[in-house]
């Protein structure tokens, strides 16, 4: 195995981790704060690309401006959603669950329609380096560097602010979190918000990419909830990145050698067998290892 070999599957695998964390982490913030499983989530992704592409070809505006007006307007349409439709379901978790696969329908046919079956993709730059025989794209590295950036990003705003301490407050005990006077109606929006924002940035960053087509968030969203589901939703920052870092892990040699098809057959597999010895995931795994230990530390 050449050392070229090697950093071609490392480079692979950056793009695998960044495509995961990008694609379910607003998903998984989502369903560990809000406990609602969105399945128009792949649609919000779309809304972001979309909104890329019409505001570069028709405004003809810088694309990192299009990219933050796109992430600015899901996150916003994403509030305006949780405050009309998602909040009248949060004690009909299968209503739920009904309400987002209607607006994930909505919004597709709705775009067919408006927009045509196709848009005039976004031009990527050719900006590439080589290694040997091996050559690179470094907007696929730029991606991995956004990814972390962004994970690292949640990880403070979760940790070390009072937005963060009230939102996990609301995540273990919401009855609890009420009582001692966190607004958690507030909480839900603006995590719904933020969770759709992630969707919208994804789209976004992705649509120089990729095809630009109304069911386009369809190759997001089915590995974006088995990274949720292998991560869990315990703890969203740990859950994406150990979820993104195991199934790039599996994935990567698999498409390398076999193709697409079978390193998506990897990740169905590994998250069968996650499931089955670790039913609330890997962070869900990682809390109740805590848990265990504050027990004894107790007793």
């Amino acid at each position: 195995m050449s050392l070229g070999y090697l950093v071609s599957l490392l480079y692979q695998y950056a793009d695998s981790i960044a495509f995961l964390l990008l694609a379910a982490l607003g998903l998984m913030i989502i369903l560990g704060v809000v406990n609602v499983i969105n399945l128009a989530h792949g649609e919000l992704i779309m809304m972001g690309a979309y909104i890329t592409t019409l505001t570069y070809h028709r405004a003809h505006l810088p694309l990192p401006l299009c990219m933050a007006l796109s992430t600015i307007g899901v996150g916003l349409f994403g509030m305006l959603l949780e405050r009309f439709v998602i909040r009248r379901f949060y004690d009909d978790k299968l209503g739920a669950l009904v309400a987002t696969w209607g607006v994930s329908l909505i919004l597709s046919q709705g775009t067919l329609l408006v927009f045509g079956p196709s848009l005039e993709s976004v031009p990527l730059a050719a900006w590439t380096f080589s290694y040997g025989r091996y050559s690179f794209g470094g907007y696929r590295l730029l991606l991995f560097v956004i990814a972390i950036a962004i994970v690292l990003i949640a990880w403070w705003v979760f940790y070390h602010t009072r937005l963060g301490v009230r939102t996990r407050a609301t995540m273990q005990n919401a009855d609890m979190a009420r009582a001692l006077g966190v607004n958690t109606r507030d909480i839900y929006l603006l995590t719904f918000g933020v969770g759709s924002a992630l969707a919208g940035l994804t789209g976004a960053l992705y649509a120089p990419t990729t095809t630009i087509v109304p069911l386009m968030g369809n190759q997001f969203v089915d590995v974006a909830f088995i990274t949720v589901v292998v991560g869990g939703g315990a703890n969203p920052i740990v859950g994406a990145l150990t979820s993104a870092a195991l199934l790039s892990l599996i994935a990567t040699p698999l498409s390398s050698t076999l193709g697409t098809f079978s390193g998506r057959i990897g990740l169905l597999i590994a998250a069968l067998v996650v499931i089955r010895f670790l039913p609330r995931g890997i962070s869900g795994y990682f809390q109740d290892i805590r848990y265990r230990r504050m027990a004894r530390g107790v007793s």
